[in-house]
């Protein structure tokens, strides 16, 4: 037998392993330990799975529920295969971006996190918007004159010149982004839009993760535990975004590196939204002060106070950063 297709063969009987795992039935199935969900992640990365193996264990990760020990190891595979340096590099606060609400419009998070980068904050917002019904990151970059990073190096190299960079999941994790688009065949996220959010690329000093379900929640703060990250807020944001809209009251989920926290938010009058505000051009408008929408403002001030929240510092500086942009 060719040594290739032997091999090719020891995969993919290797990987039925996993399969059958996660699938065995109820009393017999059960979630993957942290190293095995770490190697059936890499062999999937690294094209050692059979697709239709691929399809099977994306669903059977999602039926099962999601696992704070299993996708700390797919995490960790994704950062092995994404070449992700192990040092990092400087960032204060990680913001993933992978919203997927139909009814999102423009995101006033990204003048939140910019209004925070010309205050000294050094921002790394990675992300893939395929899903959303609002105006994508990327698209609403260059409204504002930017664009966003080519890579890793680019990243670097926008972080320490502007303290802010936007890296496209596609760039630096095109086998994981690959995944991320399955959801077209599935109809159904699966347990990897969780590990994209999760994957801290700089390994940044603070985290702001969105989550649109709140069952997720206990996830992100567990994984975070588990990979040592200093610390990680995680709020349910619309349309799964880390995005406030101080309309009612909720709450926020920290993780501080050594325990677990729930802060209150309180809610604040607020009007209605606005269609006519979702527009790439009022978005650009507010960012340069040319139009002062409250909702949008009372919107990007409590995202603004969310990131400080993560960041261990006091809220009351929202407003100072948002008028010292």
């Amino acid at each position: 037998m060719d040594q290739a297709v032997g091999d090719r063969a020891a995969s993919v009987a290797r990987f039925s392993g996993f399969v059958a795992t996660l699938g065995r039935g109820p009393g017999r199935s059960r979630a993957l330990t942290r190293a095995e969900a770490r190697e059936a992640m890499g062999m999937v990365l690294a094209g050692q799975a059979d697709p239709h193996q691929v399809g099977a264990f994306l669903m059977l990760l999602r039926y099962r529920g999601e696992d704070s020990e299993e996708i700390s190891g797919l995490v960790e595979a994704a950062r092995d295969a994404a070449g992700l340096p192990q040092e990092g590099f400087v960032a204060d606060l990680d913001w993933p971006s992978y919203g997927s609400g139909r009814t999102r419009g423009a995101p006033w998070f990204l003048l939140a996190a910019l209004a925070l980068a010309r205050a000294g904050v050094r921002v790394l917002m990675h992300g893939s918007n395929s899903f959303s019904g609002g105006i994508p990151v990327e698209q609403a970059l260059p409204a504002l004159g930017l664009a966003p990073a080519l890579g890793i190096a680019d990243a670097r190299a926008k972080l320490a010149a502007e303290n802010f960079s936007y890296l496209p999941l596609r760039v630096f994790a095109p086998g994981l982004d690959a995944l991320l688009e399955l959801r077209k065949l599935f109809g159904l996220r699966s347990p990897v839009n969780t590990v994209s959010r999760l994957l801290d690329p700089a390994r940044a000093g603070a985290g702001l993760d969105g989550v649109f379900h709140p069952p997720y929640i206990e996830t992100h703060l567990g994984v975070a535990e588990r990979l040592g990250r200093q610390r990680l807020l995680v709020v349910k944001g619309a349309g799964g975004e880390a995005e406030r809209t101080p309309a009612k009251q909720g709450t926020a989920f920290l993780w501080d590196g050594t325990a677990r926290r729930e802060l209150l938010l309180p809610a604040a009058e607020v009007p209605p939204a606005d269609p006519a505000l979702e527009t790439l051009d009022a978005f650009a408008a507010v960012w340069r002060g040319d139009a002062a929408p409250a909702r949008a403002l009372a919107t990007i001030r409590a995202t603004i106070a969310l990131a400080l929240l993560a960041l261990g510092r006091t809220e009351a500086d929202a407003e100072a950063i948002w008028r010292g942009r």
